[in-house]
């Protein structure tokens, strides 16, 4: 009986920590996502003179998952006011 609950037991552990694996790797793939987005830095700076994006850029936000890029600006979004700055309120245009 003792036995049995510790197999149990192993491979509940076992379980738990492929579910964190799996995790941080997503994390992971979504950081370097993130990073790759450098080649679109040109093309969001207010006053740019060529606010077409390029191929490299399309690509590389193509690549970045859905829900990264989503939690990513919700993350971003949250900033100000974690750092005792009023929210944004930017103009849609």
């Amino acid at each position: 009986m003792a036995a049995m609950k510790f197999i149990v037991s192993l491979v509940l552990l076992a379980v738990v920590l492929q579910s964190r694996v799996i995790e941080c790797q997503g994390q992971m793939t979504c950081s370097v996502s993130l990073n790759n987005l450098n080649v679109c830095a040109p093309f969001v700076v207010p006053g740019t003179t060529n606010p077409t994006p390029s191929a490299d850029c399309c690509s590389a936000l193509q690549s970045v998952d859905h829900e990264c890029l989503c939690n990513t600006l919700r993350i971003s979004a949250r900033l100000p006011a974690q750092c005792n700055l009023p929210p944004l309120s930017c103009a849609a245009n």
